[in-house]
């Protein structure tokens, strides 16, 4: 209980008894066992938890109130890197492997340098825009500003026609280009409402819990040469995607909003504590 990262060798030299009854004593009498813990984005604080909670019982609130509607007015919007190359994933790149084969090796790879600014827009039907940063430039107020009145908006008038006249919901998080005092002037004018979202949330947020995984995970271990090749890549995936995967995104939210509650405002996927094995 006072070393939670000891080993059983060290418990069996410690009693005086073999690894295997230390493993028996700890494993199956005392039902310990050994966890790696999870990686959480930031130690939140009893005030943080709160405004997840209180902003997700709203939420819910309003969900109950006004049905399916609410979430088909959802769009939701966050940039990501895309690397030209992205190294395989330890799964991926299993083989199988006959007792008489030699192991198979594998050199260590990283990304690549070259990358581009991703910001995708999407609702429970599907994409909505795609959009990159120029390269050498940063995501900004001015930038996002321009980006949601010249291509967002007319991107949301031909794709999604009625929506602007009923009302588009706009979910993005608290980075300061979506936050800043311009961003929100401009989100007024063109009469966007903005869902509240919780600071430190990407677990409230569908392109970080939802989308991007999926999208990085298709991409990685493929070789691409100019950024032009990145883009039709990343654009082929998003439209080879079923709307239910979009829409499965969106209804995420619900149980999403319910499980915050459940754990009084915590992350949905709790840091796990090492436990002895």
């Amino acid at each position: 209980m006072e070393d939670r990262r000891v080993t059983v060798d060290m418990v069996a030299v410690k009693l005086g008894v073999s690894h295997g009854s230390a493993h028996n004593i700890l494993h199956d009498e005392l039902g310990f066992r050994k966890v790696s813990a999870r990686w959480v984005p930031r130690q939140l604080t009893d005030a943080h938890k709160d405004n997840r909670r209180t902003i997700s019982q709203r939420h819910l609130q309003r969900y109950e109130n006004e049905g399916e509607d609410f979430l088909k007015r959802i769009i939701t919007g966050d940039e990501t890197w895309v690397h030209h190359f992205e190294p395989e994933s330890k799964r991926q790149s299993m083989t199988w492997k006959h007792p008489n084969s030699p192991v198979p090796k594998k050199f260590k790879t990283r990304p690549s340098a070259g990358k581009l600014m991703l910001t995708v827009f999407w609702d429970s039907r599907g994409p909505i825009l795609e959009h990159y940063t120029e390269r050498g430039s940063t995501v900004t107020s001015d930038g996002y500003c321009e980006m949601l009145r010249h291509s967002l908006r007319p991107a949301i008038r031909t794709r999604r026609r009625g929506l602007l006249s009923r009302g588009v919901i706009l979910l993005h998080d608290n980075a300061r280009p979506h936050s800043a005092a311009k961003t929100v002037e401009t989100l007024q004018d063109l009469r966007f409402e903005v869902l509240e979202h919780p600071p430190y949330s990407p677990d409230l947020a569908p392109s970080d819990f939802h989308l991007f995984g999926p999208l990085k995970e298709a991409l990685r271990g493929r070789r691409f040469s100019t950024d032009e090749e990145v883009k039709e890549a990343v654009h082929e995936w998003l439209g080879s995607m079923p709307e239910s995967f979009f829409s499965e995104g969106i209804k995420q939210l619900v149980r999403r909003w319910n499980k915050c509650c459940e754990r009084n405002g915590d992350y949905i996927v709790k840091m796990i504590m090492l436990f002895l094995l």
